[in-house]
């Protein structure tokens, strides 16, 4: 099999070089930069590969430094901070070229019980009552701009499914949320760890366009400069990256050049089962 999802459990397959170096590659289809979400799973993974499997993944806190470069691998070097009796820290500091590219802490927990409660998802139609992803392609993707069209025609291991295709269409300006159906396009293998990393690499999706709702353009706008700046997650509750899971995203400001957006991802049953936050940089470049 060498289908996208294949390609995406390979990349997030780290080499082993060392005790606590590990070595990851990017896909070679042409992007000018390494998509940030990749950094991120590959990171995670990089940091589970040195925590006990009785103790998972419950926040992450990552910063992008530097573009990454898709030509070359990506060196991921684990600091083991700290194991404790119920928690364990570990640092990620990703390199290339000699330099720092994205760094993160990570936050692993034995499983515990206590208090719960979450807040409400979203009422919005079921991805069964949505056009799929080749539908939307099929129907709108030759009025697209040359550059989402390349964006979209390709071969992608996340089929997103969103609610509203207002923003998609128009420079209207709208309010700043989002709501996006979001899973892996094939079965994943069953190992909790893999679906964690999946959703780590999906989650850099969305975020950002969101910040630019208000202001009636997106990323792909040749006037916007965009780039994550940094990007954080916890997780909540088991699931599965490869059934569908509402990504309901707002953003709560901009300024500075920067957008600052919030995100919940909660299963068909209404299960809160992770949150995202991120700032990224949307910059409107000079004209002339």
């Amino acid at each position: 099999m060498n289908t996208a999802v294949d390609k995406l459990v390979r990349i997030l397959d780290l080499e082993t070089l060392e005790h606590n170096l590990f070595r990851g590659r990017s896909p070679q289809v042409g992007w000018q930069r390494v998509f940030g979400g990749q950094v991120i799973g590959q990171a995670l993974v990089a940091a589970s590969r040195t925590v006990v499997e009785d103790r998972h993944i419950h926040s992450l806190h990552g910063y992008f430094m530097r573009p990454g470069d898709p030509s070359v691998p990506i060196i991921y070097e684990v600091d083991r901070i700290r194991d404790g009796g119920s928690f364990t820290t570990r640092r990620v500091v990703a390199i290339q070229h000699g330099e720092a590219i994205f760094s993160m802490s990570a936050s692993f927990q034995v499983i515990e019980e206590g208090l719960e409660h979450q807040i409400e998802m979203p009422d919005v139609p079921k991805p069964d009552e949505l056009p799929s992803e080749q539908e939307l392609k099929e129907k709108f993707l030759s009025m697209a701009p040359d550059n989402v069209k390349q964006y979209w025609q390709r071969e992608r291991p996340i089929e997103l499914r969103p609610v509203d295709l207002t923003h998609y269409f128009s420079d209207k300006a709208l309010p700043p949320r989002q709501y996006l159906w979001v899973r892996a396009t094939e079965t994943l293998p069953d190992d909790e760890r893999i679906h964690q990393c999946v959703l780590a690499y999906a989650s850099d999706m969305a975020l950002l366009d969101t910040s630019l709702f208000p202001h009636g353009t997106s990323v792909f706008s040749p006037s916007i400069q965009a780039a994550s700046l940094d990007h954080a997650m916890w997780f909540h509750r088991p699931f599965r990256a490869d059934d569908w899971l509402l990504y309901a995203t707002d953003s709560v400001s901009t300024s500075g050049s920067r957008g600052m957006s919030r995100g919940s991802l909660f299963t068909m049953d209404g299960q809160l089962v992770a949150s995202t936050a991120q700032e990224g940089l949307i910059r409107v470049r000079k004209k002339g």
